[in-house]
């Protein structure tokens, strides 16, 4: 493996890393939005069967930080709390905005884990199965979105691409630093 290769692998894990940490985040300020001011069990149950994968997720790419010795981003507080704020926030909007926030993220997540499929090599064969399952994952979480009322009509387009907007600024930031 190249030296450039494996920057390129450190930053991959790097940003999806935090990714998944995030998503868990975003997942944990909507359940608290849920448990506290809003009832709709049936809403809160949908989150936490998606957040079970983002945590499946999360614990690979643990191992995987530790395995390989990368750092990870020093952005990691600042994402924790902007992603229960979103979560929380999206939540008190309602479960329109709720389920737009989830679609939003995944859009995003299923183009980044697309891009790095498609530059992984075969020598990183486990990392690649991962990732191509961990984006199944993301594309059924939006699916599962779309399905429970996200819209991008009216103000949600607007908030739809502010969640895009403030992803992508996190995966570039987070690969680097």
């Amino acid at each position: 493996m190249t030296k450039t290769d494996k920057k390129k692998i450190e930053e991959f894990i790097r940003v999806d890393h935090a990714g998944e940490r995030g998503a868990i985040k975003i997942y944990e300020g909507q359940l608290l939005a849920l448990n506290t001011f809003i009832k709709d069990d049936k809403l809160k149950k949908t989150i936490e069967e998606m957040k079970i994968h983002e945590k499946e997720h999360l614990d690979f790419f643990n191992k995987e930080i530790k395995k390989r010795n990368i750092k990870p981003t020093k952005f990691l507080p600042l994402w924790d709390l902007l992603g229960i704020g979103l979560g929380f926030g999206s939540a008190i909007m309602g479960k329109k905005a709720t389920m737009l926030c989830t679609a939003s993220v995944e859009e995003v997540i299923d183009g980044h884990y697309k891009n790095q499929i498609n530059q992984l090599k075969s020598d990183e064969k486990i990392l690649k199965g991962k990732i191509k399952k961990f984006r199944d994952d993301e594309i059924h979480h939006k699916n599962i979105a779309y399905d429970n009322g996200a819209s991008k009509e009216g103000i949600y387009y607007l908030l739809d691409k502010i969640i895009k907007t403030g992803s992508k600024v996190a995966i570039n930031i987070s690969e680097k630093i």
